[in-house]
Order: C-alpha cells, then structure tokens, then sequence
C-alpha cells in the first residue's frame, strides 16, 4: 500500500488555507500479470504523480513563496503585504533560533519589539518611533504633565542630538543649559545615530541621581561637561504678569494635556483686568499637541481663520480652522519667540502672524514642522508615526526653516530668568506704540 500526502495551497480571499488530501493507491499486482502491464501502470502513475506535485509546486511559489515552521510564536492576524517576500525575515529568525549559541535564553517578544523598532527606524525619520508598553507608559507620563528627569526638550537637527528647550526653575535649566546645545555625549556614551527616545531613555531617571551631559556650543571653544542632578519634573503650561500700561505678559511653556486649563486661568485674569495688549511669549516653548496650538489660536483668532494647513503625503491637504470665543481677537498682540520655539508654538506664532500680521521678536524658530499621530498596537505598544508637514495659513513651510522674526533681538550669553531682558523690552516698545501710547 502506497499513502501519498500532497498539500495543496487555496486562496480565500486574503487568507491561505491549506488542504490536506491522502491518495491512498492500493496497487495489488496480481503475480500473473505480465511484467510489461506493471511497468506501463507504473510509468502511468508516476507521470500522474509527477504532475499533480509539479502542480502543487507551482501553486505553493504563487500563493506562498516560502514556509517555515517557527515554534513559541502566534499570530494573531495575517498583514502580509503582497508585494514582499517576508520569508526573509522567519529565515532569519529560524536561523537565529536554531544556531544562536543562546538560544535557549531568547527573548522573542522582545526580538519581535526590536524588528518593528528597526522598521520604524529604517523610515529614517527622527520624530517617527517605536514604543515598547513600558516605554509608551513613560511617553504619556511626559505628556501628562509630570516625571523624573532633568526637565528639557530634545530634538534631532542636523543629524545632531540638539536641546530644544530648557523648562523654566528644572535642573536642566538651573545647570545653564540652553536651546540649542548640541548633546554629544550621555554619561561618556557617544549620541551619534543615537534616536531622540533612546537619548530620553538614558537621560531620564531616578530623582537624586545624576547625569553628565557633554555639550558643544556655538560660543564654546571645546565641548564642556555639564553634571545634572534628576528630579521629579512638574511642568507648568502657563503663567500672567502684568507690566506698564495694563500690559498682559502671557507665557506658555507647552502645549501638554494641562495646557488648555492653565490657559483658560491665565485668560480669566486677563480678560478681568481689561488689559490694554498681550505680550504672547512662547520662547522655549518646544511644543506638544496639535489641537490643543488650535484650540489655543482659536481665542485670538475669528472664527472660521485658518490655523494650519497640513500637507499629508504632498498629495492632499488638511486645512483646520479656528472655532472658539474669539475673546482676545482684537487686542493687540506682540509674540516672543526663540531658538526654542517649536512645533505647536510654531504653529500659534505663524497663524497670528499670517492672520493678524502680528509681529515676532526674539530669534528664529527651531523649524519643526512636521505632525505626529500615536497609534496603539493591541499589547499597548505605540507608534508615533510622522503622517504630514504643516503649513502656515498663507502656505509657508517651516519644517527644517522656522520662522524668522520681525525684529531679532540677542540675549546676553550669560542671561538668566530675573536680569533684564532686551527681548521683552522690545516687544513692550512696540506693543505701546500699537496701542498708541
């Protein structure tokens, strides 16, 4: 008895399915058969054999190039794309499965996060990452307003690790760090190739300890140490005083979850003191949501005025609008901006600017100008994914260029919060002469 086992491949839909069937060829050659009978059945049955495994062959390398057995995983849906051989890929896991010379100690779950990992970074795009849950975790802890760390917003320029921005009163502001250093070493470790969420990986940590940042600076003759003790991070979203003349000075330091609540504070004590004008100042404010730069703009804006355009994949456009109370649309406005106003506060700035013609003092933006969705994976690991460029409302990119000001005006190298602050002093001068006083 001869039991042959031929496994034939069906497409349905986008799904394989595999159909076993058993030929089962009882050949009972009686003894007085003659032999030219035998030879001419047995010729037969292997030309038929023969084709229906050819044919088998060739369905397999239609449908599904490859199979390989791979133990200890399970998947819980099928994406394959049709246009790529994955079994690159499950040759080089067996591969590692089989011959590593630990292979008994693999992690899988975590060889599965590091390929994605790898995806994710073979976009070559520094602000498009991969979130483990754990690491997700510590993302939205950063966002929701409070963390251990040094406190500083970090970013790639240039190809080079760059601080964005100190946070106001936090050890990376109180140790003189500022916008625009260039990190290049974390503890004597080299940050070349080094992704913005490794850097904040190894930056952060327990409160009391410390971290040894090498920094270069444009003025520095050579690369300086610079030794930062963490600390637990609250960040603050807003905060009023008022100068000469009723005149408001609003800063906004991020655009977090607890920005528009802090916000609306601040406008209440504006709005009750009937202020004259409003110094918005958002420098060092490195960014945060988009909706929440929207939201914010639509209190100074009329309603219907466009905030940002985005170009998603340069094929369509997204255009969001302002819808608010339009509280502050006719006060007059003055915007401090520096070398760390990023992202949301680059959005605000260029839609007042482009609306209102409202001007800019200070120095040029950092120019990060593209947008960010967080998209969660099933074990709550997360994506942040680049999906557009944004646009100022009359088209301008500010992506990699940032906006210029209208006056630039340089802060002393040594400057700290409390000295005089040229900056300001400019802004006030020309909000008077606009309310004209």
């Amino acid at each position: 008895m001869l039991n042959l086992f031929i496994i034939i491949l069906k497409k349905r839909g986008d799904k394989m399915i595999y159909i076993s069937s058993i030929i089962k060829n009882k050949m009972t050659i009686s003894k007085n058969k003659k032999i030219s009978i035998f030879i001419g059945g047995g010729i037969f049955a292997l030309i038929v054999l023969g084709l229906v495994f050819y044919g088998g062959v060739e369905i397999g390398k239609k449908y599904y190039p490859s199979i390989n057995l791979i133990e200890g995983l399970e998947n819980k849906e099928s994406g394959i794309p049709p246009d790529v051989d994955f079994s690159l890929f499950w040759d080089a896991w067996r591969i590692i499965q089989t011959d590593y010379l630990k292979n008994n100690d693999l992690d899988r779950q975590k060889m599965v996060y590091g390929a994605i990992e790898g995806l994710v970074d073979s976009l070559d795009d520094p602000h498009s990452v991969f979130f483990s849950p754990e690491r997700a975790d510590r993302f939205l802890d950063d966002t929701g307003g409070s963390f251990s760390g040094v406190g500083m917003e970090i970013g790639i320029r240039k190809k080079v690790l760059t601080i964005i921005a100190p946070l106001k009163g936090t050890p990376a502001y109180n140790a003189g760090l500022k916008a625009g250093d260039m990190i290049l070493e974390i503890d004597g470790e080299t940050t070349e190739d080094l992704a913005i969420e490794e850097a904040v990986g190894k930056i952060r940590g327990e409160k009391g300890t410390e971290v040894v940042l090498n920094i270069y600076r444009d003025s520095f003759e050579k690369p300086r140490d610079f030794s930062v003790i963490r600390d637990t991070i609250i960040i603050p979203s807003s905060e009023v005083n008022f100068l000469e003349n009723n005149i408001a000075h609003l800063k906004l330091m991020n655009f977090n979850e607890n920005a528009p609540n802090a916000f609306y504070n601040s406008a209440l004590e504006i709005a009750g003191r009937n202020s004259s004008g409003i110094i918005l100042d958002l420098r060092n404010n490195p960014g945060g949501y988009l909706e929440i730069s929207v939201h914010i703009a639509s209190w100074f804006l009329d309603s219907g005025k466009v905030v940002v355009r985005q170009n998603i994949k340069g094929i369509e456009e997204d255009v969001l609008r302002s819808s608010g109370n339009e509280a502050f649309s006719e006060v007059p406005i003055v915007i401090l901006v520096n070398e760390g106003s990023a992202s949301a506060s680059e959005i605000l700035a260029g839609a007042l600017r482009d609306n209102r013609g409202v001007k800019m003092v200070g120095k040029k933006t950092f120019g990060k100008g593209s947008v960010q969705v967080m998209e969660k994976l099933f074990d709550d690991s997360m994506i942040k994914l680049t999906i557009a460029e944004w646009l100022t409302p009359n088209g301008i990119s500010i992506n990699n260029n940032g906006l210029e000001p209208d006056y630039e005006v340089d802060l002393p190298e040594d400057w700290q919060e409390g000295d005089d602050d040229p900056q300001l002093d400019k802004a006030v001068e020309i909000l008077n002469e606009i309310i004209g006083r």
